[in-house]
């Protein structure tokens, strides 16, 4: 995937330059810290939904799939961190996620909905980090890590917006997505004061 197809299937209000990538390049060990504890973050947000919704028969399978993915990126991430020597370790997490999160309504079946909009649009955010890294980061061999995992990434997001689209009508689930990515736009203004996948 590249340039405009690529950002439009990620359905992001702003898009990640090479100015972010300089900023954190310097501070890798940090990011590929925080990208572990993300992959495995996503993998425990599948599995929860999973017990949260058994109901919903429709996204048993591609949210176990999505799961064992993600730990399977938690663990390709966890041995690029062992080739480096560098220790896997407790970070204080980005904001970015919390603060996307508490934008969730409450009362269902609005609340499924917004958790199923809120993960697609980390995922797409997570990918075009990722695909931003793999052009411009100067270490090829890193960039070449994260080349390779984009286009599972990616589908990642199309599985949320599919299973959403399974939850409510389609006008209704765009709406909703287009309020939620105005919003993560200006989480993603308000930098973190440390180096993250999300800052």
């Amino acid at each position: 995937m590249r340039g405009e197809r690529f950002e439009g299937v990620l359905n992001l209000v702003d898009k990640t330059d090479a100015a972010w990538v300089h900023r954190v390049s310097p501070h890798m060990d940090q990011v590929l810290v925080d990208h572990a504890h993300c992959e495995k973050k996503a993998a425990g947000a599948a599995v929860k939904l999973l017990f949260s919704y058994p109901h919903h028969r429709f996204i048993q399978a591609p949210l176990a799939q999505l799961a064992r993915e993600e730990l399977t990126h938690f663990e390709q991430i966890l041995a690029v961190l062992d080739q480096r020597g560098i220790v896997y370790r407790s970070l204080p997490p980005s904001p970015y996620g919390g603060k996307l999160h508490a934008l969730v309504r409450r009362d269902e079946p609005q609340r499924a909905l917004d958790v199923m909009l809120v993960s697609a649009l980390i995922e797409a955010r997570s990918c075009e980090r990722m695909r931003a890294l793999s052009l411009y980061l100067p270490d090829r061999q890193l960039a070449d890590v994260y080349r390779g995992l984009l286009a599972e990434e990616a589908r990642h997001h199309g599985v949320y917006l599919a299973l959403a689209r399974q939850l409510a009508d389609p006008e209704i689930v765009r709406t909703r997505f287009a309020e939620l990515a105005d919003e993560e736009s200006q989480i993603l203004r308000a930098r973190a004061p440390f180096p993250r996948l999300h800052t």
